[in-house]
């Protein structure tokens, strides 16, 4: 098979679904797929060694830009191509709802969220009819939450399948890294109880409650700090930065600068050293935890006893107290419960933590990757 992945975004830009395309391109080339990248000019070119190509050829993503893609598509004799949803990867603009119309070839849809695009003032209904005309113009479907499966169903989607994200970081810290002269560097003590949180902030992860709690926990003199890894808004949504600053505000308001630490952009290797130096990570999404959460699959991987919001839709696989600890959303009060729980009581970090490494498994690279070329394969 000879695949195409087009994608809004993509290393060195920051953001999760450029990391995901990253190791599903990897993975899928290592099934034997002839594996293409289509994606925004200024991405990384592979490897030498790498089993994928990258054509980085869009400038911009508008309709000219999907007359390229379909040369493209022709001229490498493309049996399939993937899209990677997510509308603010593309700008929140409207061409790219009309590629699998406009391109001329069998094409899958992954939707990473359900979220609308902009278009244009007044668009209103306009937004998710856009959504919903990309799906029904595709040859198949893949969601990777049950809530966002439900709803393309109830739009009456028939060849919707899911199919889970996996971690975009390795659990591999630095060759010397040690865990007590890591937390040294960031002055965070053997008696600092570290809480961790990955990946951007913005509105729908619900780091303002978590900086609330914090503030809560700093009142009670509680010895407890906060590591804010990764960068800070991403290359994709505006909407970050405006987040971002609210955050800080909070934090200065709240006189919690001693308490926070912001890594800003690093290497997944230190990525990796972060979380595992964490005595919990804490995913406060206000829309509830699901699988469709990069920042939950790494945390999973390696091993970290996790606090996140109870989920929207059923997801049987977290099992609360075995390994997860799920609390409302949008509640602060239950958030500094639950913290204050996992800091008395080492022997629920520990299960919190067997139980994460153990349903990681079940997200692994081989395994998506798996599922993703039979889907194709039925396309």
């Amino acid at each position: 098979m000879k695949l195409g992945l087009v994608t809004g975004e993509f290393p060195p830009r920051q953001g999760g679904v450029g990391d995901y395309t990253h190791e599903l391109a990897k993975a899928l080339a290592e099934l034997g797929v002839e594996v293409h990248v289509i994606t925004r000019v200024g991405a990384n070119s592979p490897l030498p060694n790498s089993n994928f190509q990258i054509h980085p050829v869009i400038r911009r993503w508008s309709f000219p830009a999907l007359w390229q893609i379909r040369s493209l598509t022709r001229s490498l004799n493309l049996s399939l191509l993937n899209i990677q949803y997510q509308a603010a990867a593309y700008n929140l603009s409207a061409p790219i709802h009309f590629l699998p119309k406009a391109v001329g070839a069998k094409t899958v849809v992954t939707f990473h969220d359900l979220r609308v695009p902009y278009l244009f003032p007044k668009a209103g209904r306009l937004r998710e009819q856009a959504v919903t005309y990309l799906a029904r113009s595709a040859s198949g479907v893949i969601a990777a939450d049950p809530a966002d499966e439900a709803e393309l169903k109830r739009r009456g989607l028939a060849r919707v399948t899911r199919i889970p994200i996996g971690s975009n970081i390795t659990p591999n810290p630095p060759p010397d890294y040690n865990r007590v002269e890591w937390r040294d560097r960031f002055e965070v003590s053997p008696k600092d109880f570290l809480l961790g949180y990955f990946g951007f902030l913005n509105e729908s992860k619900g780091g303002d409650m978590l900086i609330n709690a914090l503030a809560i926990l700093a009142d009670r003199e509680t010895r407890v700090k906060l590591v804010l890894i990764g960068g800070r808004t991403g290359s994709s949504d505006a909407t970050n930065a405006e987040f971002d600053a609210k955050i800080e505000k909070m934090i200065k308001r709240y006189e919690l600068e001693n308490r926070v630490i912001r890594t800003g952009f690093v290497i997944p290797e230190e990525i990796s050293a972060h979380l595992l130096a964490c005595e919990a990570v804490v995913l406060p999404y206000r829309d509830g935890v699901s699988f469709r959460r990069g920042s939950l699959m790494a945390a999973l991987a390696h091993g970290c006893p996790i606090i996140t919001t109870e989920p929207k839709t059923p997801l049987p696989e977290l099992r609360d107290g075995d390994n997860v600890r799920l609390v409302p959303s949008d509640d602060a009060p239950a958030l500094v419960l639950a913290v204050s729980q996992l800091l008395e009581a080492p022997d629920l970090r520990a299960r919190l933590s067997r139980g994460a490494r153990e349903l990681a498994r079940q997200f692994t690279w081989d395994k998506i990757a798996a599922r993703m070329l039979e889907f194709f394969r039925v396309v």
